[in-house]
């Protein structure tokens, strides 16, 4: 039988027969060549996405621009006045225009197409037997999939195994309850919604596990026939783009009045209304940075790569811009602020403890040898039938565990004790499970024997010994009284006390099990407990975090001294801290008293948190005004990731909701990368505000001068070609240098910034009114000294303000370096993008002078070696009089 693709209401079908129609096998899964012909056939597991715009309307867009309609008009004006050369001039302008900003969209789409390709979604697929990771793209119809909580479902299927599973559907039905999913048989026209026995693409497991086979792809699936109806996006605003929109709307009202005060003088003057209404277009050019939302655009994706190289990729631009705000930092313990790298430490018993480890696949006790001989053959079993670590096949690579580090821990563990998981899993056939979750804190598992019935348990030591009546005493059960009780109790206290991890397991076996409630009357074995060192890179990060202002607070799910314990070792609160709340001491978010809620900001370590509870947490330091960064790797950690200011998912061990939440997700799950991706995040800002002040004090000194010119020395007016000419060259290259700075070694020393706050303050509007007026200043002084003391005539004093003006702001770019530091080495002058915007400049500058066409539209004439000497020794009075300042500024605050 051919195999049928796609398949009419699979819902309505069995088991058998959905695997028939599409040749599946619901135990070993389809063979890898198998699944390489299907791909052939049906192609990739992809469904189309938003069609980028084409290079042809990426460049119409750039005309799309009030400024440009401005331009035209200028350009029709002079037409009108027969002006053929402005006409063709003011043409040529608005095209190379258009084309730097259609080079700098095309490479800012570039950029963003690179971060796309760096967050490739994995799915676990059953092959030939063998499970491995993918990326979802691959998955083909009849493809074997194995579910468990925190997935996403990477495709539609049947389900074909079911434990206790649970699906979040709400994002495809609307329905905000979880579905219960089985495996039975439903009516044909059955809805969407209710379709338990299939999972659909882009819905979530959130608890228990189970089976799917492949029965939709790509547009084939129910989330690929809505996306196909949907043909257009919406670009929605980033909170940088209002705060550069707020700023263009100030700039538009200084340029009307500069451009009302300049036009009342030309009539004043009597100058020609074409002259009057082209430098007015020109002014109003001068005043508006057309060019930043790109550069901004540039520099924000420039950076966000930068990032990725670093671990961190951003999925979205305004978390770049929020990083920078970040006060608070809550972050979970294990893999985070430590190496993840769990394996067993000690093993103890009701009658003694000791220490364990695993060299060379065998399982040593430097102590000497264990006397619980039984009680450890109990635990080893215990602790790989209640497991749901697996054997990974990683195409290419050789054969590996996976699974939770602990459950990979305990596996070894016994394979090292000479146990053959293999065979106790044919010999203790699994048929039921209670899967872990942050409710119950534990997890067991029901198998048939050859002698009856064996359930396996481990969890929490407080949870685990309420579910027990007994405890292994060597070969002997004895009843678990309450003093057994409170010494194992103190024990796992002592144990978390050192930092381990402590995990406490239990069994019952015989013919007499309740097989619907075997969670009940257990044995008590014992408890193992596990070592996570602290990574050792977190010291320095957290001492980054202190200078940086920034407050680090763990929250964990762990036992309250284990969590203590890391957190002395990796600087997080001093030795003598002892101040930790848990879990059960927190009283309901509608019960916080003002009391509890300065007790909550004040703490560092929150233990035995559920992820409800950690929402909260979030929520009462959002209230106090702080910008919260999340870490988060769990389904449970969804809601408090996508409510956090800037959700952060684990790359490696995040389940893909955690994953698809976040804004940020760690390919290395440090905490040090969260630290690395907050200075990063600072430097993207500073270098958006440095270029903004170096554009907008640039742009506004070119009104003043205009202004003042057109007042004091008509004749010597900067032209509007010439002012167009500038912006070209002075604005887009070494604004857009600055903007793919690496920032200053300073950005981790000063607090966070407040989020609600302008890209330029009132302080930096002040240094761009300085900046702005001494440029202004050394323009005017060097035509006026041209003008009287040299006799110089109106085109050469117009040449002066030209040749003065352009490189003024070319040495303005070197005043953008931050305050305190020096004046041959900072982040500008290491900035190798910096100098080659100047020799870009300064070359095209040099290239304008030397051919007779370029100077006759510019209305430039070739001057002599004193007025360039002149020009030049002029233009560096802004740059020297604000380095003379920082400098002075230096002495004085060492001296204070």
């Amino acid at each position: 039988m051919t195999m049928k693709y796609p398949i009419d209401q699979p819902f309505s079908l069995t088991v058998e027969e959905v695997a028939k129609l599409v040749q599946a096998d619901t135990a070993e899964g389809i063979t890898y060549y198998e699944a390489k012909k299907r791909s052939r056939v049906y192609g990739l597991n992809s469904y189309k996405t938003q069609k980028q715009k084409s290079l042809w309307l990426i460049l119409l867009y750039q005309f799309k621009n009030p400024i440009v309609y401005l331009l035209i008009a200028g350009s029709l004006a002079s037409l009108y006045f027969k002006d053929i050369l402005e006409t063709t001039a003011i043409l040529a302008v608005i095209l190379i225009n258009a084309l730097i900003g259609f080079f700098m969209e095309f490479q800012a789409r570039n950029s963003m197409n690179a971060l796309k390709k760096m967050d490739i979604v994995t799915a676990k697929v059953i092959r030939g037997g063998k499970s491995r990771s993918i990326p979802s793209e691959q998955l083909v119809p009849g493809d074997l999939i194995p579910l468990e909580a925190g997935d996403i479902i990477p495709a539609d299927g049947r389900l074909v195994a079911v434990n206790r599973l649970q699906c979040d559907e709400s994002s495809l039905t609307g329905e905000s309850l979880p579905t219960d999913k089985t495996v039975e048989t439903l009516k044909k026209d059955t809805v969407v919604g209710d379709q338990h026995n299939m999972v659909f693409k882009g819905t979530s497991v959130i608890n228990g596990n189970g089976k799917m086979v492949v029965t939709g792809i790509a547009a084939n699936t129910q989330l690929g026939t809505i996306t196909s109806l949907v043909e257009t996006s919406v670009d929605t605003i980033t909170p940088l783009d209002k705060k550069l929109n707020r700023l263009s709307r100030k700039l538009i009202w200084v340029t009307l009045v500069m451009t009302a005060i300049f036009s009342i003088t030309g009539f004043i003057q009597r100058k020609a209304i074409l002259t009057i209404i082209e430098t007015s277009i020109a002014l109003a050019v001068a005043a508006i940075p057309e060019g930043l939302p790109i550069v901004a655009t540039v520099a924000l994706s420039y950076g966000m790569l930068l990032m990725a190289r670093r671990n961190a990729i951003v999925k979205k631009l305004s978390a770049v811009e929020t990083l920078g705000s970040t006060g608070v930092i809550l972050t979970d313990k294990t893999g985070t602020l430590t190496e993840n790298k769990i394996f067993t430490d000690t093993l103890a018993f009701p009658e003694e403890t000791v220490k364990a480890q695993v060299e060379n696949n065998l399982l040593k006790f430097p102590n000497g040898a264990v006397k619980s001989a039984e009680n450890l053959d109990k635990l080893l079993l215990t602790g790989i039938l209640c497991n749901n670590a697996t054997i990974e096949e990683k195409y290419p690579e050789p054969d590996q565990l996976s699974g939770d580090p602990v459950e990979v821990a305990l596996i070894k563990t016994a394979i090292a004790a000479g146990l053959d998981n293999h065979l106790l899993s044919k010999q203790f056939v699994r048929i039921a499970e209670v899967p872990f979750s942050s409710e119950i804190m534990m997890m067991a598992t029901l198998h048939k024997t050859s002698s009856g019935y064996f359930t396996a348990a481990k969890g929490s030591v407080e949870r685990l010994l309420d579910k027990c009546n007994y405890l292994q005493s060597g070969a002997h059960i004895k009843i678990l009284d309450s003093a057994s009780r409170k010494s194992i109790l103190l024990q796992s206290e002592k144990m978390a006390a050192e930092g381990l991890r402590v995990l406490a397991f239990a069994y019952r076996s015989g013919n007499n099990l309740d097989t619907h409630n075997y969670l009940n009357d257990l044995i008590y074995i014992g408890m193992t407990g596990f070592l996570d060192p602290p990574r050792v890179d977190i010291k320095g990060a957290m001492l980054s975090c202190r200078k940086a202002g920034i407050r680090v607070v763990m929250i964990t799910g762990d036992h309250p001294k284990t969590a203590l314990n890391i957190a002395r070792k990796v600087s997080l609160i001093d030795e003598d801290d002892k101040e930790v709340i848990t879990g059960t001491e927190l009283p309901r978010a509608e019960l916080l008293t003002n009391d509890w809620r300065q007790r909550i900001l004040a703490a560092a370590v929150f233990a035995r948190v559920s992820p409800k509870q950690k929402l909260e947490i979030a929520h009462v330091f959002q209230q106090a005004g702080s910008i919260v960064a999340m870490t988060g790797d769990g389904v449970n950690d969804a809601p408090a990731l996508k409510n956090a200011d800037v959700g952060i998912a684990m790359g490696i061990r995040g389940t893909q909701v955690a994953k698809e939440t976040a804004s940020i997700v760690l390919k290395d799950d440090s905490f040090t990368s969260i630290v690395q991706a907050v200075a990063h995040g600072r430097e993207i800002f500073q270098n958006i505000q440095k270029f903004v002040v170096y554009l907008v004090s640039c742009n506004l000194s070119e009104i003043f001068i205009v202004t003042v010119l057109g007042i004091i020395i008509p004749g010597a007016t900067l032209l509007p070609l010439q002012i167009l000419f500038l912006n070209m060259v002075t604005d887009i290259f070494p604004a857009l240098a600055l903007g793919l700075g690496t920032g200053d070694k300073t950005v981790m020393s000063r607090p966070p910034r407040a989020p609600g706050k302008n890209i330029i303050t009132n302080k930096k509007w002040l240094a761009i009114a300085l900046h702005s007026a001494s440029i202004t200043s050394t323009v005017v002084i060097a035509v006026v000294y041209c003008k009287v003391a040299l006799h110089s005539d109106d085109q050469t004093c117009n040449n002066i303000a030209f040749i003065t003006l352009t490189l003024a702001q070319l040495f303005h770019v070197f005043n953008m370096s931050s305050e305190g530091s020096g004046f041959i080495n900072n982040e500008i002058t290491r900035n190798k993008w910096i100098w080659i915007a100047i020799l870009i400049c300064s070359g095209l500058l040099l290239l304008v002078f030397a051919l007779p066409g370029l100077r006759l539209v510019l209305g430039l004439s070739q001057l002599s070696f004193k007025l360039w000497l002149s020009a030049t020794t002029a233009s560096l009075l802004p740059l020297v009089i604000f380095q003379g300042y920082k400098a002075f500024q230096k002495i004085y605050s060492r001296e204070s």
